[in-house]
């Protein structure tokens, strides 16, 4: 499927990764409606920050998931769905659960729905590698065990096997699209790499963290977003679960390292109770087999960790009001 001139409707548009596909999917032509989480302040999350020239080039629709009346006004004449809306902050969900059941769950099942009943060409469902919980085997292909560590990951699973069921049910053109760590500018201060270079740009010595010695998978928020485009035009990915992952694992103890040579200081890590997951909830080891991903839609990753830690230094040193980094962000 070619995206040049579909309509397509992304939700979670102001978010991180969403604000980057939008950016793509205007690249490649698309006529894009972007989701976007209604608040009162009339603001578009990271969409704000887009050139004027892509602004004025999509239509931005404010709602939330979770209203079936909503998403299906959204749907309405769209061709193609790339569902991102959901609540993400691991830590968060221990909080507030029935928030993530509510937003990850309620509002998948809505836009399933809504997709099933407008007859999308194709929907490509947004999942983590969180569902995969600790690796039981590396490289972690997507016949890997679904284990629900936290409420986050537990609500993830859940819609994960409902796009299944509506594929499998109903013959919902659904692919879902399973990145692994994401990063890169715009990302939100509760990620660790966004949380290191704060604390790091800030000239803090001693660097708050949690967990240290848990290793993750990192792809730049570019390839993933190639990833997400390449599901969506790949007719074979119908009705599959894709990992997006560079294969490549290092630990969060080496991350600071690496980080403190780009910020040119030195870090010493400081353990802080409150960042540290409860210990049969922590995902100690994510390392994705993106043999598939290679397979199918010929993809892999092309930033390096180095150069998407420099590119991602760059834009936060120019963009420093960001961030507070003497708050934990759950």
């Amino acid at each position: 499927m070619n995206l040049q001139n579909k309509k397509i409707l992304v939700t979670g548009a102001c978010g991180f990764i969403g604000s980057h596909l939008v950016e793509r999917l205007v690249q490649e032509g698309a006529q894009v409606r972007a989701f976007v989480y209604y608040n009162s302040f009339n603001r578009w999350g990271w969409l704000d920050s887009l050139p004027p020239k892509t602004l004025k080039s999509i239509e931005v629709f404010s709602g939330d998931i979770r209203d079936l009346g909503c998403v299906q006004k959204a749907m309405k004449g769209t061709e193609v769905v790339f569902h991102l809306a959901a609540l993400i902050g691991i830590p968060y969900s221990y909080i507030a659960p029935e928030s993530y059941l509510d937003t990850n769950v309620k509002g998948t099942l809505n836009i399933l729905q809504a997709a099933r009943e407008t007859g999308v060409a194709k929907m490509v469902h947004t999942s983590t590698s969180e569902v995969y919980g600790t690796a039981q085997f590396v490289p972690m292909d997507e016949t890997h065990p679904l284990q629900g560590q936290s409420p986050y990951a537990a609500t993830k699973i859940a819609a994960d096997m409902l796009v299944q069921s509506f594929h499998l049910s109903f013959g919902l053109p659904a692919a879902i699209c399973r990145p692994f760590n994401t990063y890169g500018p715009r990302q939100s201060a509760r990620a660790v790499i966004p949380t290191i270079l704060a604390q790091g740009m800030a000239k803090k010595m001693g660097i708050r963290l949690g967990n240290t010695k848990t290793t993750r998978d990192f792809n730049y928020v570019t390839d993933t977003v190639d990833g997400f485009v390449r599901i969506a035009e790949a007719e074979e990915a119908v009705g599959e679960i894709i990992n997006l992952g560079s294969g490549r694992e290092i630990s969060i103890a080496s991350l600071v390292q690496k980080i403190a040579q780009i910020c040119g200081t030195k870090m010493v890590v400081k353990k802080e109770g409150q960042r540290v997951r409860p210990d049969r909830s922590e995902v100690f080891r994510l390392c994705a087999d993106n043999r598939k991903a290679k397979k199918i839609l010929c993809w892999k990753p092309l930033v390096s960790l180095e150069e998407g830690l420099t590119r991602t230094a760059e834009w936060l040193s120019r963009n420093p009001s960001q961030y507070r980094e003497s708050l934990y962000n759950v």
